[in-house]
Order: C-alpha cells, then sequence, then structure tokens
C-alpha cells in the first residue's frame, strides 16, 4: 500500500495562504480532478452535500502541490477560530546550500528569498546570525502568525 504526506494547516483564508505558501516554496495550486472547474464543482460531482461546504470552500484552489511532483501537498483548512499560541511544527526552508556553501553566499540566498518572501507577506520575528559557528538564519511568520525558518 502506498502511503503520501499531506500537510494540513488551519487558517483563516485559504486563497492568501495559498499565494503565500506558492511563492514560498515554489508550489502551485492545486487544479481541481478532471474537467471540474473548480473543488466546489468537483466534491458536488463526488456527492458531498451542500450543506456541508461552507460558503466559498473550493470556489478557489484550498492546496498547493510540488510541480514535480515530490514534495508533500498542503491543504489550507479555514477554521472559525484564530492561531493562538506558538507552532507544534514549523517548516524550514533549507535555500543556503548547506556548510559546504560559504557563509556569506548562504547569507546573501537566505536574504534574497527573505526579501521576496517579505513582499509576499511574511513578517521577520528574529535573526539567527552566528558567524562563530558559521550560521545564518531568519525566523519568519507567514501571513497568519505561523512560524518558519530560511537557512
Amino acid at each position: 500500500m502506498e502511503m503520501a504526506l499531506l500537510l494540513t494547516i488551519d487558517c483563516a483564508d485559504p486563497r492568501r495562504m495559498v499565494a503565500f505558501w506558492s511563492e514560498a516554496l515554489g508550489y502551485i495550486p492545486e487544479p481541481p480532478p478532471g474537467s471540474h472547474a473548480t473543488w466546489r464543482e468537483y466534491w458536488a460531482a463526488m456527492g458531498v452535500p451542500e450543506e456541508e461546504l461552507p460558503p466559498g470552500a473550493g470556489d478557489t484552489p484550498e492546496s498547493i502541490v510540488d510541480p514535480a511532483g515530490h514534495g508533500p501537498r498542503m491543504w489550507f483548512q479555514k477554521v472559525p477560530e484564530p492561531k493562538a499560541t506558538k507552532n507544534r511544527i514549523h517548516l524550514d526552508l533549507k535555500v543556503g546550500g548547506g556548510r559546504d556553501v560559504p557563509l556569506a553566499v548562504r547569507r546573501q540566498r537566505v536574504t534574497a528569498k527573505v526579501e521576496r518572501l517579505v513582499e509576499a507577506g511574511a513578517s521577520v520575528a528574529r535573526i539567527n546570525d552566528a558567524p562563530d559557528m558559521g550560521h545564518y538564519a531568519v525566523q519568519l511568520q507567514d501571513p497568519e502568525g505561523n512560524e518558519f525558518d530560511v537557512f
């Protein structure tokens, strides 16, 4: 039996999160299956009762996928309650190239990615700069306050 990993992230605004994390990860919004115009149309064809679908659910993509097919699918599930505390799990974006790459080059790569993500809606929470340890990373928050690191 084949197993696939699906990351489900609770959020207030799936459309905004799809746009942000597509940019962050190089993913694409997941198109609805077959010839369906929307996920809502697909779910209706599968027999999901209309009363089980909140207003707007499935009208725009609520999940993203790796276009190369290697990374996990991510679904942004709309929930009514806001984020209340620190994440119990977070994503790390490794863009610097690892310790085999000179620190100055890693810092430049991380900074470039952070600048793009801030333009896309992230905010910088903390910069972890330990040149004596050969480490540079930036902790960010996505548009809904979920923490993640870029290093």
